[in-house]
């Protein structure tokens, strides 16, 4: 396992842990980009399969991170997470939803528009901020040019989704603890800690 941060105090607050940091570039645009950098180092470049935990989402079940993998051992590019979405989240604009077919493939990620329109309803789950991908997979996705929908949502997954990237997704049966996305999300996760 590895912390990779772009501030010398995420190294120093995980250091009591005595897991490897990695302090990275602050240019990055988004995690992925910093998880790229972290898997192209020498001691890393045998990893057949990289798992993104996102900072914001400290309390996230083991669950949801085998489930991501195992959506890229099944052969997805991409694997990622998702739970039951509780009616009070539906319009939350900090909750991120995605569309998923009947195959377990992201339709679309979206924060409060509705999902797309198909001949079969997807279902709809709230995203789990997780990510699986092979190296080559991850090379692909931060060389791939910024989409308008990710730059308005601030979702960067739809980048890989919009350009024909396939985004497994893992159905999870009961609903995980809260990500950071906001103060009353800080003060859940506090507690739970």
């Amino acid at each position: 396992m590895v912390v990779a941060g772009d501030d010398p105090r995420i190294l120093e607050a995980v250091a009591p842990l005595g897991v490897e940091a990695v302090l990275t570039d602050r240019a990055h645009r988004s995690g992925t980009e910093r998880v790229a950098e972290v898997a192209r180092r020498p001691e890393y470049r045998d990893a057949e399969i990289v798992l993104n935990l996102q900072g914001d989402e400290p309390l996230i079940p083991r669950e949801a991170a085998l489930g991501a993998v195992r959506r890229v051992e099944g052969g997805a590019e991409i694997g990622t997470a998702a739970d039951p979405l509780q009616a009070r989240d539906r319009l939350h604009p900090d909750r991120v939803k995605v569309a998923v077919d009947g195959a377990g493939r992201a339709l679309d990620f979206f924060r409060t528009r509705q999902a797309p329109a198909c001949a079969r309803q997807p279902a709809v789950f709230r995203h789990v901020g997780v990510y699986a991908y092979r190296p080559a997979a991850l090379e692909r996705w931060i060389a791939l040019p910024p989409v308008a929908e990710e730059i308005e949502e601030r979702l960067e997954q739809l980048r890989p989704l919009r350009h024909g990237m396939t985004i497994g997704v893992e159905p999870l049966r009961v609903p995980t603890p809260p990500g950071v996305d906001s103060e009353e999300d800080l003060r859940l996760v506090e507690a739970a800690l």
